[in-house]
């Protein structure tokens, strides 16, 4: 299927934000040390921008949004972003949507970081095949200071 990929507006806030809790749920995730806890979860157009960050959603064919992800800087480490809220809905899950959002945000990633980071759960192991996919590896430490030290999993991956 093919999606509309575009930058978050506000009438967006709440979807994603509702997106990224049921999915949170699903996943055991909805605790402290997550971002079930951030206190931004409702505001990504007001957060994500500038130059260093941007949040896109997937729209499909109807309009409704389907999930989204974010780019933004990963303070305290040089060169280095972070991938952040990457989430789709059930339905979609396999038919296109997160490939289009990840190829939109390694491309945005790519022109002015040298590494991409992320943090995620153990048990999101479906998540975890597709990063590896796009060339992310795992790596043993913490960078940054994310607030996400419930997530088990961390991964980082060269840009071009």
């Amino acid at each position: 299927m093919n999606y509309t990929i575009r930058r978050i507006a506000a009438a967006d806030n709440k979807r994603i934000e509702k997106i990224i809790r049921d999915c949170l749920i699903e996943y055991g995730g909805n605790h402290e040390g997550t971002a079930w806890m951030d206190p931004d979860l409702g505001r990504f157009s007001e957060i994500y921008v500038g130059d260093s960050a941007a949040y896109w959603v997937a729209e499909d064919p109807t309009g409704t949004v389907v999930g989204g992800v974010g780019i933004g800087p990963l303070p305290g480490v040089p060169e280095t972003c972070e991938l952040q809220k990457m989430y789709c809905i059930p339905a979609v899950r396999g038919t296109g949507a997160a490939q289009q959002l990840m190829d939109t945000a390694l491309a945005y990633a790519a022109e002015q970081y040298r590494y991409c980071y992320l943090e995620t759960l153990e048990s999101m192991d479906r998540a975890q095949a597709f990063y590896e996919k796009y060339g992310f590896r795992r790596v043993t430490d913490a960078l940054g200071a994310t607030g996400h030290d419930a997530c088990e999993v961390r991964l980082r991956k060269e840009l071009n």
